[in-house]
């Protein structure tokens, strides 16, 4: 069989294995209650999706009983694209950055072990357990975001004045460092994908800088616009990306699966202990992997944690995991490829294909992080124009990374 048709055959599958993925994960959802918490931290009272008159249809068996679990379901698309775009579009830098800060440091096979195991590691803790787990508990009045937890914070009768201020001036240094994600996510997002093009044909290397300002430049153009108009097609795009990372990082493990070994944290530890100095600077490579991680918290009030949760621990994160011990499969067999690690996995046929995927989804994940600084931007400067600052009274607490409305 040619290249060609292979291609276009294992392009077809990749179409039907999203939709019927899709259509197991409406069913599933579908077959179970909705509930979306919207509690406080301490006695708040509990809103869920069932105290509303669908709910009560559902008991009586009308036929309108399944639109809360569609409507759930649709926020769980939403949420694959505009929660997880940021951390879904890492895979295309981080093993390569983190492997180039550790260059020199052991052996070859040390440092690919040990780079996985660090980036397994930090979604396990920082997402998996932190986020996941325990973040998203800690809401206010059902809202998210590090302005919305300080609102809670100030809101304690018990603490003093000096305290408050602590809590306005983390708050302030949260929202500080969001901003800096939004400035570096779609440069180093769009950039990573677009230089895809010239891996294979160095007479396209010229174009990359031009055709990733041309993108950066067309997404600030229309972020006025917000998500919502085009959120709709957010979802299932990053179906078939996640879809696609997991496929082409499993066929990559199942030819060197010697890269299993990097569960094992012993490596991600003793890479740092042979040299504490550079395994610091690894670090902030390896954290890479978990930027835009702080979205799971930040859209909880558009979303819910359950459609954050399903689409978390469903799709996103065992396609990120076998995305990137994929990568770390090809670079272990070939260490020339840590500087094409992401499209590594990819055959050849698919290489450009690829780089149009990857470009629209980073273009997805950008235009996410740009509406978000928008929008927290507006609310803040409408907030400052008014004279509520003047008496005290915290901003809105509702900054979220997109302005989609579910």
């Amino acid at each position: 069989m040619t290249g060609r048709p292979r291609g276009r055959l294992l392009y077809m599958g990749f179409i039907w294995i999203a939709r019927h993925a899709w259509a197991m994960l409406v069913e599933r959802l579908s077959a179970t209650p909705v509930s979306a918490s919207r509690g406080g931290l301490e006695s708040s009272p509990t809103v869920t999706v069932a105290d509303n008159p669908l709910s009560r249809a559902r008991e009586n068996g009308s036929p309108e009983s399944q639109t809360p679990s569609r409507h759930q379901a649709m926020l769980t698309l939403a949420a694959l694209g505009i929660v997880y775009g940021d951390i879904g579009t890492s895979p295309l830098y981080a093993v390569r950055e983190s492997l180039l800060a550790v260059a020199g440091v052991a052996t070859h096979e040390q440092r690919v072990l040990g780079v996985l195991s660090l980036i397994f590691w930090s979604l396990m803790i920082v997402v998996a357990s932190k986020y996941i787990t325990f973040i998203l508990r800690a809401d206010n009045g059902g809202e998210g975001g590090v302005l919305a937890l300080a609102q809670l914070a100030h809101r304690t009768p018990r603490l003093g004045r000096g305290a408050k201020s602590a809590i306005v001036l983390a708050g302030i240094l949260g929202l500080a460092l969001f901003y800096g994600d939004g400035l570096l996510t779609p440069a180093i997002s769009v950039l990573s994908a677009v230089e895809g093009v010239a891996l294979d044909n160095g007479a396209f290397a010229p174009l990359v800088l031009p055709l990733t300002i041309a993108i950066l430049i067309g997404l600030f153009v229309i972020q006025s616009r917000g998500t919502a108009r085009v959120g709709g097609l957010f979802g299932p795009v990053m179906i078939l990306w996640f879809l696609i990372l997991g496929t082409l990082g499993g066929m990559s493990i199942a030819r060197t699966p010697e890269i299993l070994f990097a569960l094992n944290p012993y490596y991600g530890v003793s890479l740092i202990a042979a040299s504490p100095a550079i395994g610091f600077v690894a670090l902030g490579a390896v954290f890479l992997a978990v930027t835009g991680a702080e979205a799971l918290y930040a859209d909880m009030g558009h979303l819910g944690r359950k459609a954050i949760r399903t689409a978390w621990l469903s799709l996103v994160f065992p396609a990120l995991v076998l995305n990137y011990f994929g990568q770390g499969a090809a670079i272990l067999a070939d260490p020339n490829r840590i500087q094409s690690a992401f499209y590594s996995v990819a055959p050849d046929w698919a290489h450009y294909p690829m780089v149009l995927l990857a470009t629209v989804a980073t273009i997805i994940a950008s235009q996410a992080v740009i509406s978000g600084v928008f929008s927290v931007t507006s609310r803040r400067c409408n907030w400052a124009s008014s004279r509520a600052w003047r008496s005290g009274t915290p901003p809105p607490s509702n900054s979220v990374r997109s302005t989609f409305r579910a």
